[in-house]
C-alpha cells in the first residue's frame, strides 16, 4: 500500500465501478517514501514569479494560468525536500522553465513542426555553444545557465548541461512520434518519455548541495547509473498515470499508460494497472540496489542518491493534488 503523509489522504477505492482514476492508483501504486516538502517552498513560489516576470513568460494569460495550475515551487519543494533555499531556487525555476518550454515544444510540433527546429536549435546553441539568446525563452535558459554555473562545480553544470540537450533532442523525438502515421512501440514510446520527462538535469544540482564531492569511482558505479535510470523512469512514470486523462483527450503519445492502452487495445484502466505493475517492478528494483550499495557509499554518495528518491516521491505526491491533472482523475472510471 502507498505510504501516504496524513496531510495528504490516500483514496478509499480501489479502481473498482464507479471509483476514479485516483482512487485506483492510490488502492495499487507501490510508495515507500513518505511524503516530505521544504520549509523553504513558500519563499521560492514567490521567487519564481518574479524570476518568470522577468523574463517575460507569463505575459501570456495562458502560460500564467498554466503555471498557477502546475505549481513549480510545491514540486522543487516534495523532491528536493532538503536541500537549501538557493539550490531549491535554481530547482523551482528549472521546472517552471521546462514547463513552459516543453508546453510550447508540443504546440508548436503539433500545429507547425517546422517552426519546432529553430526553437530546440536556438536552445542547444545556448547550452553548447553560449550562443546568445533571440527570444524571451532563450533569454531565459541563458539566465538559468548563468544560475547553474554559479552555484555548480565545472563539472557539474557541464553534466547539467548535458543532459539539459538529451531533454530538448527528446521533444525533437517527441514532435516526429506525434507526426507518424503509424502508432510507436511501448519501448520507443518509453525511450523518449525517459529524455522528455527533463529529471536527469536536475542531478547534477544534488551533487552541488553535499557539502563535498562525490567521488568518481561511486558516481560512475554500475549500479550509480542503473539507480538513475530507474529513479528517473519511477518518477515520470507515476506522473504518466495521473496525466494518462489530459493526454489521451490531448491526442498525446508520449505516455505509458496510453502505450500500454495501444499495445493492448484495452480500456484506460486496464492501461494504467498495467503501467502501474510496471512502475512498482522499478520502484522495487530501486530499493533493493540502493539497500545494497548504500553501505558502500560515502555521506555525499547517499546525499546524492537520495536525491533520487525526492524525485520518485516528489512526482507521486505532487501528481495527486495538481490542479493540472485534477480535473482528469476524479472522473469515474470503468474496467
Amino acid at each position: 500500500m502507498p505510504t501516504v503523509h496524513q496531510e495528504i489522504p490516500t483514496a478509499s477505492h480501489s479502481g473498482l465501478p464507479g471509483g476514479t482514476l485516483k482512487e485506483l492508483i492510490d488502492a495499487s501504486l507501490y510508495m515507500p517514501f513518505p511524503f516530505l516538502s521544504n520549509p523553504h517552498e513558500s519563499e521560492v513560489a514567490a521567487g519564481v514569479d518574479a524570476w518568470l516576470r522577468a523574463w517575460g513568460l507569463t505575459d501570456d494569460p495562458a502560460v500564467a494560468d498554466m503555471i498557477v495550475r502546475t505549481r513549480p515551487a510545491q514540486l522543487a519543494s516534495y523532491n528536493s525536500p532538503t536541500v537549501n533555499r538557493d539550490i531549491l531556487q535554481i530547482v523551482a525555476n528549472q521546472i517552471a522553465y521546462q514547463f513552459i518550454f516543453d508546453d510550447r515544444a508540443e504546440e508548436v510540433g503539433r500545429r507547425w513542426p517546422g517552426r519546432l527546429l529553430p526553437m530546440l536549435c536556438e536552445s542547444i546553441g545556448i547550452l553548447r555553444d553560449g550562443q546568445p539568446p533571440s527570444t524571451p525563452l532563450g533569454a531565459a535558459l541563458t539566465d538559468l545557465c548563468r544560475q547553474v554555473q554559479e552555484r555548480c562545480t565545472p563539472a557539474q553544470a557541464a553534466r547539467w548541461s548535458w543532459r539539459s540537450r538529451e531533454y530538448v533532442h527528446g521533444l525533437l523525438y517527441e514532435s516526429v512520434a506525434q507526426t507518424h502515421s503509424v502508432p510507436i512501440s511501448t519501448g520507443v514510446c518509453t525511450t523518449i518519455r525517459s529524455l522528455t520527462a527533463g529529471v536527469e538535469p536536475f542531478y547534477p544540482l544534488y551533487e552541488a548541495a553535499q557539502s563535498r564531492e562525490v567521488a568518481a569511482e561511486e558516481f560512475y558505479h554500475p549500479v550509480m547509473e542503473r539507480l538513475r535510470r530507474l529513479s528517473v523512469d519511477s518518477a515520470v512514470w507515476t506522473a504518466d498515470l495521473f496525466s494518462a486523462v489530459k493526454e489521451q483527450r490531448a491526442g498525446g503519445m508520449i505516455n505509458l499508460a496510453l502505450a500500454h492502452q495501444r499495445a493492448r487495445q484495452c480500456s484506460l484502466p486496464v492501461a494504467v494497472r498495467l503501467a502501474i505493475r510496471q512502475i512498482n517492478d522499478t520502484i522495487r528494483e530501486f530499493e533493493k540496489l540502493y539497500d545494497d550499495i548504500e553501505p558502500e557509499l560515502s555521506p555525499a554518495g547517499v546525499g546524492y542518491v537520495e536525491g533520487m528518491v525526492g524525485w520518485i516521491r516528489g512526482c507521486y505526491y505532487w501528481s495527486r493534488t495538481v490542479p493540472r491533472y485534477t480535473d482528469a482523475t476524479v472522473a469515474p472510471v470503468r474496467p
